[in-house]
């Protein structure tokens, strides 16, 4: 299991625009390992990751007991293009996405299902940062219901410097 953060995720993680108290939902969490980086970054805000294999979501679970107990974070089984807020979920501010093959190009149909459970996740201004920038690309989400043609932006996220 992965504990330990990859100078990649390191980059990614440090390219998002995190603040405390934001809701952030992970796609593709996998381990956890990013996940558990922004929750120590957010503070007082709260992290879901999500992730399509339960083999990742009990990885993730395992490895984040303390952040968990603590109220910061949480994980759901579920693939981002099924993805809906439990009752009584709030929105989330910011989503973020490595290596999500929903997300990368190669199918049409699903990208448009994911985008849209993303948008409706999202509060209204939520964003969507992907790999594949300089580390992240920020892509444009339509308002849900309304993405039968996705966005090709050309905006790039680039890491922050601290």
């Amino acid at each position: 299991m992965a504990t330990e953060i990859s100078p990649r995720l390191t980059a990614i993680v440090e390219a998002l625009p995190l603040r405390p108290g934001l809701r952030v939902l992970e796609i593709g969490c996998g381990p956890g390992v990013a996940a558990r980086a922004v929750a120590r970054r957010i503070g007082g805000g709260h992290v879901l990751g999500i992730d399509r294999s339960a083999k990742a979501i009990a990885q993730a679970v395992a490895g984040s007991g303390a952040e968990i107990a603590a109220g910061r974070l949480r994980f759901r089984r579920v693939a981002v293009e099924d993805f809906e807020l439990q009752e009584g979920e709030q929105p989330y501010d910011i989503a973020f996405a490595v290596r999500v093959g929903a997300l990368d190009g190669r199918h049409p149909e699903l990208e448009r299902a994911a985008l849209d459970r993303i948008a409706r996740a999202l509060v209204k201004g939520g964003r969507l940062f992907l790999d594949g920038g300089d580390p992240l690309r920020e892509r444009a989400l339509r308002s849900p219901g309304d993405c039968a043609a996705p966005l090709r932006d050309g905006r790039m996220l680039r890491r922050t410097q601290t």
